[in-house]
């Protein structure tokens, strides 16, 4: 077993090494091979903060190796918990030491998962102590509902500089989310599972890594109904156990190779996905005139896809838009943006949630898109455009892998700053997109949070 080795660093929110590390692409190269999606990061997150409910440990496999989850094991790890790497994508947690001191200030500006933590610590002691949390800069990303269904379950809530929330005992009750947010419902979830009586939770979210983290806590000993639907049941019970589990594929990481290999006219085989994750995501690709082939558990992204925009009945200009699931994941307009750059024909991209995850488009531009940029929310594309290389940087997560699919797609040589971003989210993505024939390097200070 190996123990954690994330170095912290106050230079820079990600550390100072990160920052200065840069991706160097050269474009224009199909990519072909064979991929498996890693663990999907936002299942493991909530499931990680999970493991304190039980009282036992717990394993958990098909772990992203990626730097959001390092900082959620370092916090579990400075609660007290004995948290050890059993294999390459495998970690052991054992909660038991673990006790309600208030979380690291510096570890949760890292993260916004970080407030995932809540749910179960009060649940498990009746009182718990955190920071604001971290994470990308997309755009305002409200607590409100988090809080206002742990005061339904019974808590007090106070919110300072930290927030501190005290329950002398949580009793289910009937809640009513004012928004299918996903972290609140898994906060909420985690907290219901050992509130007294039952919990009914109304608008809640249903995103596949809800899903996974119901079948988790199901697992551990919880009882749970109307998992995939927005009505959860929850019967509360007194303890939890500890269990095995494994990740399921990140359908984010899925939709980001589909629309990799469509604009390289690539050839890529996706092993290991789950369909039942796919059909918002595979339906908006048809929109693009992407269009994969599903074989079993493995998906096929065959050369020569058609990558015209299907406009609407009587020629109208079509729209693609997120919501909360099933609707298509916000995740992906990032992604869903460079695709339609590179398909014939006028689409509208309406980013519905967050008000700036599509500043990055101006960017985009100056790699030769042909976009405007029309308010915060929506930018109406014309393709094909040729996209030529240049200097960019990631601003989050999801940009920064749309910059870099970008630059792949692009004639000659890219530089792409803070890569720590896309580092964040996807696990060893130069080495993987190498294997697929990609021309990437990372360049730069070795990285000082690993």
């Amino acid at each position: 077993m190996s123990t954690l080795c994330l170095t912290l660093d106050t230079a820079g929110p990600y550390g100072s090494g990160t920052m200065s590390q840069r991706f160097v692409v050269e474009g224009g190269q199909p990519l072909r091979g064979t991929v498996r999606p890693a663990g999907n990061k936002n299942a493991a997150l909530p499931m990680i903060a999970a493991a304190l409910l039980g009282d036992g440990p717990s394993e958990l496999t098909n772990v992203p190796r990626i730097r959001d989850v390092e900082v959620q094991l370092l916090l579990l790890q400075d609660l007290g918990a004995d948290v050890a790497w059993t294999g390459p994508h495998s970690v052991r947690i054992d909660p038991a030491a673990v006790t309600a001191k208030p979380l690291d200030t510096a570890l949760c500006a890292r993260l916004r998962a970080s407030i995932l933590f809540a749910g179960p610590l009060l649940a498990r002691f009746g009182r718990v102590t955190l920071p604001p949390p971290g994470g990308d800069v997309i755009g305002r990303r409200r607590v409100d509902t988090h809080f206002l269904a742990f005061e339904r379950l019974g808590a007090e809530v106070d919110v300072g500089h930290q927030y501190q929330l005290t329950a002398r005992e949580l009793v289910g009750t009937d809640i009513f989310l004012d928004e299918p947010s996903v972290t609140a419902t898994e906060n909420a979830l985690m907290a219901a599972v050992r509130a007294r009586g039952r919990t009914v939770l109304r608008n809640a979210a249903a995103e596949p890594h809800v899903q996974d983290l119901a079948r988790a806590l199901t697992a551990m000993g919880a009882q749970i109904t109307g998992v995939g639907t927005n009505v959860l049941v929850i019967e509360g019970v007194e303890q939890l156990h500890g269990t095995s589990l494994a990740i399921g594929p990140d359908h984010i990481e899925i939709g980001s190779f589909i629309g990799l290999a469509a604009v390289t006219d690539g050839e890529i085989t996706i092993e290991g996905v789950r369909a039942d994750d796919l059909h918002p995501i595979l339906l908006q690709f048809d929109r693009l005139g992407v269009r994969p082939r599903l074989d079993g558990v493995d998906l096929r992204v065959e050369p020569s896809q058609e990558l015209r925009i299907r406009p609407d009945m009587g020629g109208h200009v079509p729209k693609i838009e997120d919501g909360p699931w099933p609707a298509f994941p916000a995740d992906l307009t990032s992604i869903a943006v460079v695709v339609a750059t590179q398909c014939d024909g006028l689409v509208l991209v309406f980013e519905k949630m967050f008000e700036s995850r599509l500043y990055f488009v101006d960017k985009l531009i100056g790699l030769g898109a042909r976009a405007v940029l029309c308010d915060p929310h929506r930018v109406v594309i014309a393709g094909p455009s040729r996209l030529r290389g240049g200097v960019v940087e990631s601003p989050d997560i999801r940009a920064g892998m749309a910059m870099l699919i970008a630059a792949l797609a692009a004639e000659g040589q890219s530089t792409i700053h803070n890569i720590g971003q896309i580092d964040r989210g996807y696990e060893q993505i130069d080495e993987r997109l190498r294997a697929l024939g990609a021309r990437i390097e990372r360049v730069g200070e070795p990285d000082r949070v690993r």
